[in-house]
């Protein structure tokens, strides 16, 4: 399923802000949510309309708050970058731990080509490498 937006005056309404709702839409007097169904209506002059966040749906949804109700503006802090981490100069600890190369080569056969042990005879084929 998918969730698709549709066009109507909330999306001209910012997250978390106030803004008056005649300039919004248009209609009749109506109710401050907070003061609720008892109170009487308000001309929409002096009602705000407040855009809240949902946790399910993308659009949030939009109460109308009277002068006294409406709800403090809440900007969230900035998110700073944890700086990177500090590059070391020098030879990274697995390079320290390799073996040094060694010295002088070592006899390959000619023959099978492997490593001819100390003796000077190869292994495999029994070739003497001088």
């Amino acid at each position: 399923m998918k969730v698709a937006s549709s066009a109507d005056w909330r999306q001209s309404i910012l997250f978390e802000t106030p803004m008056l709702v005649a300039d919004v839409v248009v209609g009749e007097a109506t109710r401050c949510f907070t003061c609720g169904i008892e109170s009487e209506p308000r001309p929409r002059t002096e009602l705000w309309a407040f855009k809240h966040r949902h946790p399910r749906h993308h659009d949030g949804f939009v109460r109308f708050y009277c002068q006294e109700h409406v709800p403090a503006v809440v900007r969230p802090e900035p998110v700073i970058a944890a700086p990177a981490p500090k590059r070391r100069r020098g030879p990274s600890p697995s390079r320290a731990a390799a073996p040094a190369a060694d010295p002088k080569p070592r006899a390959m056969c000619p023959e099978c080509f492997v490593e001819v042990s100390a003796t000077g005879v190869c292994g495999m084929c029994g070739t003497r490498v001088a």
